[in-house]
């Protein structure tokens, strides 16, 4: 017996004489261990880079040996109590060899901690933040299973208007509708470009792998991003980071080339500027909506992309859609493009039905600019309740800051009476919703009806509702006799029937619609000062005397996009191999351009004429008549 096994009976008899049963197991361990000493290890095979692991552990066995005397933690104690049996001794200050000898798991783990340990170190010294304000969570809330939060502490960030990055992309959304095969197959085709003469050839097509983006996914045919736009910073003010686009000087002059190209009325020369550069922002745009026009619906929405490809691609490293404190205001004539881009993209995925993925493009073009130059306020509520974010739509209503409260607006007054009915259907349900202390669907329409009575009647038009009993209310003089009161809340009624119409042609809407018009129609028989009052609200929110959203078209909120004829668009349109066969784009510049003649409106069809003058590069000739009229006086 050695002489550490001997030690070790006589200090277990020492402390339990009384406990036969105790000193017989001892005994019977201090046997077994002997056995297992005096017996010859086996020989197994051993991987030759084990020898490396072994070297590591007498290291650190060491450096346990130095360190042996520095006291324990309260948790280490506590565990090796735990793991002790209740007739166990303490162990001497001598460690263990089993104890000395750390696994590998155990490495690493500590490795991994003075790794980080020395990241934080130096990231403390460089005085840099390891995670940005918006993404600083608390760990242990984390571990604990709590809903993570946001520090919102940081001036200028909105939590409502936080984008989830999953939801951006219509790939993501469409794979979650009909499945990851289905849209795989339907992307495979879209990268195949159009022109594949070659690859029927033989001859090899060589595919570029643009980089990822957050807002499209580049197609594998698209060129390499020619860099030809970058983003600075023009100033830091009150939290938020204002942002602009400008040019590479090397390719400032290529807008000066779409502008006289523009003037020019001719497309031929904005097609030459694509064939150079690629990813001219407002050449893309250009060729979009001519082929929107044309109705070649894909092919405008692949101009769209790649635009934002490209203005994404030029995005400041502090730029991003995550991040609520960027600031790119549409006063600047180089971010126009990009809230453009935006726009279209946007209805482009509604289009699709891609109403989730819209929702949050709306929400980041909201987020960019206060101003709302295009209109995002108007549209948003219909994303949230065709993708079903009704709890989320009545939060935005509360917390997001405006000039007027929303539920004035015609377009919140309806949604978020919509919105609270949905809610009270999922709670019928079985799902939980707290909604005791807020207003019934019922009665939130019942304001937006007598709030804004002349909605009800262009909906009846508009969506249409048939129902004879729709005719009996109408009668009714409230209704039927309304008016808007002031030109911009008529231009707010006209884009929010336009937009929100198909939303009344679900049959529970149309029957709590119905109910609430009754309901005002007996309210106001009772007392008929309550249509006063709400007329005297209407009056208060929309005051002004002009139309403050003249610059928001009521087609831009449209389903239903205009077409022309193809042989009126034949003039218009560049074939294909038409590109290479232009002058180069640089003999224009510096070159007095003669325009194109104009064109001839007498003997027309007047809604073709119409449809025409949308384009612009369309000319009429107005000033050059005015012209000729004047030489003749001469």
């Amino acid at each position: 017996m050695s002489a550490r096994l001997l030690r070790r009976v006589l200090q277990e008899r020492e402390t339990a004489p009384q406990d036969p049963a105790a000193a017989a197991t001892a005994a019977a361990e201090v046997e077994r261990e002997e056995e297992e000493e005096a017996s010859p290890p086996r020989v197994a095979a051993r991987n030759p880079f084990d020898l490396l692991d072994e070297e590591e552990e007498e290291e650190e066995e060491k450096e346990d040996e130095v360190y042996s005397e520095q006291p324990v933690s309260y948790n280490e104690q506590k565990h090796s109590v735990n793991k002790k049996p209740g007739n166990a001794v303490p162990e001497t200050n001598k460690k263990s060899k089993k104890k000395k000898k750390k696994s590998k798991a155990d490495k690493q783990v500590s490795t991994k901690s003075r790794d980080e340990k020395s990241l934080d170190s130096i990231l403390e010294d460089l005085s840099i933040e390891k995670k940005p304000m918006q993404q600083r969570v608390n760990q242990n809330e984390r571990a604990s299973g709590k809903e993570i939060e946001i520090d919102e502490t940081t001036p200028g960030t909105s939590s409502i208007l936080s984008i989830d990055p999953k939801h951006l992309k219509a790939e993501n959304e469409m794979r979650r509708i009909f499945g990851s095969k289905v849209v795989d197959s339907l992307e495979n085709q879209r990268n195949v470009p159009s022109s594949s003469t070659s690859r029927l050839r033989g001859v090899r097509r060589v595919a570029h792998n643009p980089r990822k983006t957050l807002l499209v996914t580049p197609s594998s045919y698209w060129p390499p991003w020619d860099k030809s736009m970058s983003m600075d910073i023009v100033e830091t003010k009150s939290g938020f980071n204002y942002f602009r686009y400008i040019y590479d000087p090397s390719v400032s002059h290529v807008q000066d080339l779409f502008e006289v190209a523009k003037s020019a009325n001719d497309l031929n020369a904005i097609a030459a500027i694509l064939a150079k550069y690629p990813y001219h922002p407002e050449s893309l745009l250009t060729f979009a909506e001519l082929f929107k026009y044309s109705g070649e619906h894909q092919s405008s929405a692949d101009a769209v992309e790649k635009c934002l490809f490209a203005l994404e691609c030029a995005w400041h490293p502090l730029f991003s859609p995550l991040h609520s404190n960027c600031q790119l205001k549409y006063s600047h004539d180089t971010n126009k493009p990009f809230f453009t881009a935006l726009f279209s993209h946007m209805k482009n995925l509604d289009r699709r039905g891609c109403h989730r993925s819209a929702l949050e493009v709306c929400k980041f073009l909201l987020s960019l600019d206060s101003d709302d130059p295009k209109g995002a306020l108007f549209c948003i509520d219909y994303f949230a309740l065709r993708s079903q974010q009704y709890k989320w739509l009545e939060q935005f209503a509360e917390e997001y800051q405006c000039d007027n409260s929303l539920w004035l607006f015609p377009n919140f007054s309806f949604s978020l009476a919509i919105a609270r009915f949905y809610v009270e259907r999922d709670a019928t349900n079985g799902e939980a919703s707290d909604h005791s202390d807020k207003s019934t669907s019922v009665d939130l329409m019942k304001q937006a009806l007598m709030l804004h009575p002349l909605v009800l009647r262009k909906i009846v038009d508009k969506a249409p509702l048939k129902d004879s009993s729709w005719t009996q209310i109408l009668r009714n003089v409230f209704f039927g006799s309304a008016k808007p009161g002031s030109p911009s809340l008529e231009h707010m009624i006209s884009i929010y029937v336009e937009r929100h119409y198909i939303m009344w042609r679900f049959p529970e809407l149309q029957n709590l619609l119905k109910d609430a018009a009754l309901l005002v129609i007996e309210s106001l028989k009772q007392d008929n000062r309550e249509a006063q009052d709400w007329a005297c609200v209407r009056k208060e929110a929309f005051s002004s005397d002009k139309n403050e959203y003249s610059h928001l078209l009521v087609s831009d909120f449209s389903d239903t996009t205009p077409s022309l004829p193809p042989e009126e668009l034949r003039p218009f349109m560049v074939a294909p191999g038409m590109a290479h066969e232009m002058p180069p784009a640089e003999q224009e510049l510096g070159i007095e351009v003669r325009p194109r003649a104009p064109r001839e409106v007498a003997g027309r069809n007047p809604a073709l004429v119409f449809l025409e003058s949308l384009l612009p590069w369309v000319d009429y000739g107005d000033n050059h008549h005015d012209e000729n009229d004047q030489n003749n006086d001469d």
